[in-house]
């Protein structure tokens, strides 16, 4: 394993989809995932805003299987950080808090705006698109991502799933990177 560590903002674990790539990747050994239980908490409350019919057993259930997933996922300890730090967005500060506590590398974020490189720089921590994130793996080791999206794709059984098919779900999250990437591979997949 890298000395890499990742820390996942909630709002790249939103959409099952990306969720699900980022786990099967956290198991390739090529990072260190993280994140906390007030992230798993704002993912989870904007999915049962945004899709009622999900029941709040259902996404413990997703929050459960994650944690047991990735050994030492959970950060703790990092809420004393929060108030001396300052973002744009103070709502975000948690997430920063939780990267210097956790020792993270990246922070992989659609919200790159929200976390400047200048006040970044300061902890050694940078914001990276989840697009760039995975495509900096493929870099690094591309048959351990193959192999991640391929165990993704299997387990996408109601209905089943094409190679295509999810990759352009890739695409249609803003990964268009990873998507013209995982193409080249489609008959891997």
């Amino acid at each position: 394993m890298t000395n890499l560590t990742a820390l996942y903002d909630a709002n790249v674990l939103y959409p099952a989809p990306l969720r699900d790539l980022l786990i099967y990747l956290a198991l390739t050994n090529l990072f260190r995932a993280r994140w906390t239980n007030y992230i798993h908490d704002e993912w989870m409350r904007n999915v049962q805003k945004n899709r009622p019919e999900l029941s709040s057993k259902q996404l413990e259930r997703t929050r459960q299987l994650m944690n047991n997933a990735v050994e030492d996922c959970l950060i703790t300890g990092y809420e004393s950080l929060i108030p001396a730090l300052s973002l744009s967005d103070p709502d975000d500060r948690h997430v920063l808090a939780a990267a210097i506590a956790g020792r993270a590398d990246v922070i992989v974020t659609y919200n790159l705006r929200d976390f400047p490189a200048d006040v970044l720089e300061l902890y050694g921590i940078e914001a990276q698109h989840p697009d760039v994130f995975i495509a900096r793996l493929l870099d690094l080791d591309a048959g351990s991502v193959l192999k991640a999206v391929k165990e993704q794709r299997a387990n996408l059984r109601r209905p089943p799933v094409s190679a295509e098919a999810l990759i352009t779900t890739f695409e249609q999250l803003s990964l268009p990177q990873t998507a013209l990437r995982l193409r080249e591979f489609v008959d891997l997949i």
